[in-house]
């Protein structure tokens, strides 16, 4: 029989979102993928040199609104065309080559920390969807969102379907919460952009990773946690397999242990702002 009274509503879950590009792996996801999409012909050499010039503006500066726009829709029109399945082939097969030295060790180590307290993780991303899930089952996540392309006879046709950016990110994880039962207000959100704001407003307990300009004073105007990221640690030895279990089996008890000791550092860094 159940303790729980008639009247008493049921405990709901938690979850913690976290952001891709700069907050889990230390560069835009969809730019890291350039070299191999250029071996596989999607790319022409100024194609790879443009992308380049991007990820050394964005590791530079701030990415604000208007030059997320702007990657948008460079890198929709560039896809154009682009045949669905032979991407999805190349992401999967050199996934662990392109991403894999990228993850920071930290990120990790959070992931498994939540996983050990019974938390979901929720990969976020505006990344397109055929890059951001096999990198968040690489990372062991529980679920991904991000930004869908549409598709007209296998290829792209150079429109988006869904941006997962900004507002459309915090609609992504509403929707999520409510079909997995997780409380927002005890939820868990990390990020690096200010573009994110709203994602990270829209939890209990936001945090905020490698803060650009705008969200480092954003943060410290609304007293969120600050904590910086910078050992990308290759994951192959510590995730051979992309599954939560063993994410869990192979990180043991020293990486729970680890994990458990950023999850506090936050707290401790939360409780003293």
């Amino acid at each position: 029989m159940s303790s729980t009274a008639p009247d008493e509503a049921p405990a709901r879950r938690v979850a913690a979102f976290f952001d891709l590009d700069k907050t889990v792996i230390a560069k835009s996801s969809a730019l890291a993928f350039s070299r191999p999409f250029f071996d596989e012909g999607l790319l022409n050499r100024r194609a790879v040199l443009k992308s380049s010039y991007a990820q050394f503006l964005m590791m530079l500066t701030a990415a604000d609104h208007d030059q997320m726009e702007r990657m948008r829709e460079n890198l929709t029109q560039m896809a154009k065309g682009w045949n669905v399945e032979q991407v999805r082939s190349i992401v999967r097969e050199t996934l662990h080559d392109v991403v894999n030295p990228l993850v920071f060790a930290e990120a990790a180590e959070l992931i498994a920390g939540h996983h050990a307290r019974g938390h979901d993780v929720v990969v976020v991303s505006a990344s397109g969807e055929e890059m951001v899930r096999p990198i968040a089952e690489l990372l062991g996540a529980d679920h991904s969102v991000a930004t869908v392309m549409a598709v007209e006879d296998g290829t792209y046709n150079g429109e988006i379907e869904f941006y997962c950016y900004g507002e459309n990110k915090v609609t992504a994880m509403e929707k999520i919460a409510e079909q997995n039962g997780y409380d927002l207000d005890q939820c868990f959100a990390y990020s690096d952009s200010i573009t994110d704001v709203p994602m990270l407003a829209a939890v209990g307990h936001p945090t905020a990773v490698n803060p650009d300009r705008g969200l480092r004073k954003e943060a410290s105007e609304r007293g969120w946690p600050v904590v910086s990221f910078s050992n990308p640690e290759p994951l192959r030895d510590r995730i051979p397999t992309p599954s939560r279990n063993s994410l869990l089996a192979s990180a043991g008890l020293v990486a729970l242990a680890a994990g458990a000791g950023v999850v506090t550092y936050v707290a401790l860094q939360r409780k003293r702002a």
